[in-house]
């Protein structure tokens, strides 16, 4: 064990007392602080709450606590997302790694693999020709490919091979960092043989794709350039403005996904986005005016909130 990584229970036991109380003070969730002892110090959620680690003669951390109360000062001041201290965040059924050079995955988000699975069950009879479609046991059982663009963590790309086990997820980022943490949460997880990554701008690397894709689902940026600074401060100071800035009207990304889909997806494919608040009808309007679209639908996100935007390649 490295020198400075080991703590007792009394010492933890003050930084926590400590911790708790600055986190009061500056109206951050106390909770945040058990949830980031759970991960560096391997404390479970009994032994926080009735303070059994107290006693503890040593404990180790995966941090020397010197860092550790650096880290929660940034937290605390600076407003550092709590996720970027523990280097882990919760995602549907994962604990995916995250760093400053990724987005961080949202619960929302978890609903595009869902809608993906939803989309896929009723990949018959969505408005394009009977004999184009593709037999709804053969998207689940054979070989497809679907596509994650602007991957970021590589959430969305797990979240599918979680939930297609015969497919193959081709997962693309602008970003050499992402892409670096995208690899390391699939291989984690267990995913890395069927999840390829490409370093690139969203289609750019996939020409040999065309036509060969059963879904693309992506979460792009789509905060108006002029929204992005005053976001929260967790968000506008930390987080990666390359994944949320899209341009004036934060439709500039999916403009480009719209437009370029139709050449990459097979008949009926499946085209698939989150959006903010207040865009969904100016989405479905773009891909109406597309041509190549249809059975184009909006669907909610958990506050009800419309957010997502599906649909078919028609031709």
């Amino acid at each position: 064990m490295l020198e400075g990584k080991v703590v007792s229970g009394l010492e933890l036991w003050q930084w926590r007392i400590a911790a708790i109380k600055g986190a009061k003070l500056a109206d951050v969730s106390p909770m945040e602080v058990d949830w980031i002892l759970q991960e560096v110090a391997g404390l479970d959620t009994l032994s926080l709450r009735l303070e059994l680690f107290k006693d503890r003669s040593q404990i180790p951390l995966t941090i020397p606590i010197s860092q550790l109360n650096e880290l929660w000062q940034k937290r605390l001041e600076e407003r550092l997302p709590v996720q970027y201290i523990t280097g882990i965040t919760p995602w549907r059924n994962f604990n995916l790694v995250v760093s400053p050079a990724v987005l961080i995955p949202r619960p929302e988000t978890e609903l595009l693999i869902d809608l993906a699975v939803e989309a896929v069950q009723g990949y018959r009879g969505v408005g394009v020709e009977e004999n184009s479609l593709t037999p709804n046991s053969k998207l689940q059982t054979s070989p497809t490919h679907w596509v994650d663009l602007g991957t970021g963590s590589g959430a969305i790309a797990v979240g599918l091979a979680d939930a297609f086990s015969h497919a193959i997820i081709h997962a693309v980022d602008r970003s050499v960092e992402a892409l670096n943490i995208a690899q390391e949460n699939a291989q984690r997880l267990g995913f890395s043989p069927r999840i390829n990554f490409y370093q690139g701008s969203w289609f750019a690397p996939l020409q040999k794709l065309k036509g060969k894709l059963t879904g693309m689902v992506s979460n792009p940026p789509y905060i108006p350039s002029s929204i992005v600074l005053t976001l929260q401060p967790e968000v506008a100071n930390h987080e990666p403005h390359l994944a949320l800035d899209g341009g004036d009207d934060g439709l500039d990304c999916i403009r480009l996904l719209v437009k370029e889909a139709p050449d990459y997806l097979v008949p009926g494919g499946i085209w698939l986005i989150e959006t903010m608040a207040g865009q969904t009808e100016a989405v479905v309007e773009l891909l109406n005016n597309q041509g190549s679209y249809c059975n184009i639908q909006i669907f909610a996100d958990l506050s009800g909130i419309d957010r997502f935007v599906l649909a078919y390649h028609s031709k």
